[in-house]
């Protein structure tokens, strides 16, 4: 599990996706852990690897903070209903939706070709008709331009739900909707997502808790893992090539989808 968790931390940090995707199916189907004990498992992991390279981020000017924490105000409200519904569907229709969002988001970033990383650092900044945050302050980052906010904020709260049902933090569609739908470099999109995802997976986690859905002796040393390797991943993201990025965030999903399905059809 330590060392599970340190593989985990690494691909989130350096995906933005918080090592939950990977945390569910290395628990499920390497440990045997029921799916629903196991999403909250990844709902710590989830906290630990934010809480661990959202810092680095920050630091590092990658991170927009303020679309951020706009898009988070919905994300939470998402992952806040999704934490009531998910007590309420069996785990194989939870692996069924898990597997189908990957095959969606796979694709889709396959099919992407004019990719918004190919901004020139030195494009114009914001100006008067780019899109505000609630107070008024532009959205857009050094290089680039932040479109379809409306499209953004509901794939949001889309963002949150599928948090709280598969465990994720939210990240694997928070990654995909910045970067696809509102333009945003693939590159800020994840470090955006870290910035985000703990918020998401901690408005999940308090009803997991709750409802006594966290086994804190899985949680400690995967959780403990995670966090040695977001450390890692989000001190190491800058040296990473964008293809290999965009590769490297397909292939974890098309892994993740095939054993996914097999488990929603009991093979």
């Amino acid at each position: 599990m330590l060392a599970g968790g340190v593989a985990a931390g690494v691909f989130g940090s350096l995906l933005g996706l918080g090592g939950g995707i990977l945390i569910v199916p290395l628990l499920t189907i390497g440990f045997g852990l029921p799916l629903r004990e196991a999403v909250g498992v990844s709902l710590i992991c989830v906290i630990v690897t934010s809480g661990a390279s959202a810092g680095v981020y920050l630091e590092r000017h990658v991170a927009n903070l303020r679309l951020g924490m706009t898009l988070e105000l919905f994300t939470a409200i998402g992952a806040l209903a999704g934490g009531l519904v998910a007590f309420l569907l069996p785990e194989r229709v939870l692996a069924g939706l898990f597997a189908a969002l990957l095959v969606y988001v796979a694709v889709t970033m396959l099919r992407r070709r004019d990719s918004a990383d190919d901004v020139a650092p030195g494009s114009p900044e914001a100006d008067d008709a780019s899109p505000r945050h609630p107070f008024g302050l532009p959205l857009d980052g050094p290089g680039y331009r932040v479109h379809n906010v409306g499209r953004g904020v509901i794939g949001s709260i889309g963002a949150g739900v599928v948090s709280a049902l598969l465990g994720i933090g939210g990240g694997l569609v928070k990654v995909p909707v910045m970067h696809l739908v509102m333009g945003v470099p693939l590159r800020v999109a994840t470090a955006t997502s870290n910035l985000m995802i703990g918020v998401t997976a901690s408005a999940s986690a308090i009803i997991y808790l709750l409802r006594g859905g966290i086994d804190s002796f899985v949680a400690g040393p995967t959780a403990i893992g995670v966090f040695v390797g977001a450390s890692i991943g989000s001190r190491t993201a800058h040296r990473v090539d964008l293809r290999i990025l965009r590769i490297l965030f397909v292939a974890v999903l098309a892994y993740t989808a095939f054993e996914m399905a097999r488990r929603a059809l009991g093979v």
